[in-house]
């Protein structure tokens, strides 16, 4: 988290987007940036499974990011229009990737997006204990109807950042299981595994998603490799994302 809101920082400064693709260490509950959660999950529950916690810049839901792929986005609010504009071009690339692999993904409504956006740090709607993957909203990824790609977008000082899950497999169930007190049944959301019929690779996934990149938006992109001021920022923000304050702040 504290290296994607470096790379927001990035953008901001130097104009330039920054597509990051990664996965997780370590099996973690990641909640939405002003999402409703203390009090809601079963701490005790959630150190026996070994789930981390850790609350995102970006708003949403609460997502288990084990076995999936997260993307992340930075750029220059000036380069981005609005809502819309941003999460369309986004997903163009996001659907460009997943198509190479094979999966037949759409996008919900796509005329009429009304996905999640965060601006500054002002109080906003809070997200309840629902999980990100329960439905799909218009503007989402989907496979046959059930979501693929669950994305939010914060946008603060002129650069904007946006995350999203690609789930690999479905686990996402599971959340139901973390809360003290159990919700509505979970829908089974699509997953690469379904669409697909294998797994595919988190280094199969990268390479589409690149590759998507290259084809539509700048055939000379390149890696950012180590850039010392990107990781310094990152250290910087880390001791954030490790505060109890923060991850239970709502």
């Amino acid at each position: 988290m504290a290296l994607d809101e470096a790379l927001m920082s990035y953008a901001r400064d130097t104009g330039h987007w920054v597509l990051r693709v990664y996965s997780w260490s370590t099996p973690t509950l990641s909640l939405g940036r002003n999402q409703a959660a203390r009090g809601g999950y079963d701490l005790s529950r959630l150190a026996e499974q070994g789930i981390a916690v850790v609350r995102r810049p970006t708003g949403g839901r609460a997502i288990l990011h084990d076995r999936e792929v997260t993307y992340s986005v930075a750029g220059p609010v000036d380069d981005a229009g609005d809502l819309r504009e941003s999460y369309g071009r986004i997903n163009r690339l996001l659907l460009a990737g997943l198509r190479t692999l094979g999966a037949r993904a759409t996008v919900v409504d796509d005329d009429t997006p009304t996905l999640s956006e965060e601006s500054g740090d002002r109080d906003r709607a809070e997200p309840g204990l629902l999980p990100c993957f329960h439905h799909a909203s218009r503007g989402e990824i989907t496979v046959d109807g059930r979501k693929l790609v669950g994305s939010a977008q914060w946008r603060c000082d002129g650069a904007l950042l946006q995350h999203g899950s690609i789930l690999i497999d479905d686990d996402q169930i599971q959340l139901a299981e973390l809360l003290i007190q159990r919700g509505p049944a979970m829908p089974r959301p699509a997953t690469l595994r379904d669409a697909l019929g294998h797994v595919p690779s988190e280094a199969d996934v990268t390479a589409a998603l690149f590759a998507a990149v290259r084809a539509d938006e700048d055939p000379h992109a390149s890696e950012i490799d180590g850039d010392s001021c990107i990781v310094e920022r990152a250290r910087q923000l880390r001791a954030r994302y490790l505060d109890d304050s923060w991850t239970w702040r709502r």
